[in-house]
């Protein structure tokens, strides 16, 4: 199915999406459509020959064919090399490596956008501040490069399909952020513009625990008003941790914020809130790893959030059960009841 496309109203550009996952593979086939020269780029040199011989992801997107535009790359080097736009679109645990393997062929500024939902475990960063420090240490000049993120409510598969998609695009420079904007709006995804940087990556990381923890509720068998409750207090908690770090209040209420966390709790192509689901039904987090074929984000940004809420000292009850699930073994049911049994708050 081709998405309806509006017509380019930006400087064209030559593009390169990092990572052929679903959401690497939907943005790069939105973005072929709508006419932009595509380079797609993918770590596994099977999975990439795969792609180049079907025309189609098969393993993560099956169903939605290639336009021409989409040129497939085994290179890294031949993928960024000559790009306008670098779209990173790699797990928050491999982002560094495959950033810092891709930086020595990038002209000496450029505009780089993250696609990514989590923090880095071992530094607590950002994806945007992972590159800024890598593009100090290599080139000695992150101030030349604007870095920005782009995030929402937002299933790959429903991308590729054209159903109606809202997302924001953050950058520093508000003129950055609408300069991207216009690439990636088309008739069926429409792009807002901000500069809350920081919001956008927070609010995109917390919502991935929380929907653990809404699955977590909905595998043990509990009804609606346990998730509006869940999803109301999980939404305070992103507020608190993305304040405490200097993000906007308002960018909570956005779509990067309450909707994604809106659709990342109750849609049922949501990887964390599957993972949830599984635990509730009472299976390991090695079992639910061997069943999936693609990454959860939340798991591994449960640990970084944990960390980093415990470092800034800021109050996260459900971030602290889904970790203590996940991380030490505590049992789902007796989660809930900690949850429900802390001291008496006024809201």
């Amino acid at each position: 199915m081709k998405i309806q496309t509006m017509p380019l109203t930006s400087q064209f550009k030559k593009i390169a999406v990092i990572g052929a996952g679903s959401w690497g593979t939907a943005l790069a086939i939105l973005l072929g459509n709508k006419g932009h020269s595509v380079r797609l780029w993918g770590h596994n040199p099977e999975h990439l020959y795969q792609l180049k011989k079907n025309r189609e992801n098969r393993k993560y997107l099956q169903g939605f064919v290639f336009p021409a535009e989409i040129d497939i790359v085994s290179s890294l080097e031949r993928a960024v090399k000559g790009i306008e736009l670098l779209v990173m679109v790699v797990p928050s645990h491999a982002y560094r490596q495959v950033f810092e393997k891709a930086i020595p062929h990038l002209a000496e500024d450029g505009t780089i956008v993250s696609a990514v939902k989590g923090i880095e475990n071992s530094t607590l960063m950002t994806m945007t501040a992972v590159m800024a420090e890598v593009l100090d240490r290599e080139k000695g000049q992150s101030h030349l490069f604007q870095l920005g993120v782009l995030s929402g409510p937002s299933f790959a598969e429903e991308v590729a399909l054209g159903v109606p998609t809202a997302v924001t695009v953050g950058f520093s420079q508000l003129e950055t952020a609408k300069q991207v904007q216009n690439i990636f709006v088309t008739d069926t995804f429409r792009v807002y513009a901000s500069q809350d940087v920081v919001g956008l990556e927070i609010s995109a990381a917390v919502k991935n625990v929380i929907a653990i923890a809404a699955g977590v509720c909905d595998g043990l068998g509990y009804g609606l008003n346990t998730r509006a409750a869940l999803i109301t207090r999980g939404l305070a908690e992103m507020k608190r941790l993305g304040i405490a770090l200097g993000a906007e209040e308002k960018t909570f209420s956005g779509l990067s914020g309450l909707g994604d966390l809106l659709l990342t709790c109750t849609g049922n192509l949501s990887r964390n809130r599957t993972v949830g689901l599984k635990l509730g039904a009472g299976k390991t987090l090695g079992q639910i790893k061997q069943e999936m074929t693609m990454v959860a984000e939340g798991v591994l940004t449960t640990k970084s959030l944990y960390n980093l809420a415990r470092q800034r000292q800021i109050e996260m009850p459900i971030l602290e059960q889904v970790y203590k699930i996940l991380y030490e073994e505590k049992t789902c049911s007796l989660a809930v009841k900690d949850l429900l049994a802390r001291e008496l708050k006024v809201e």
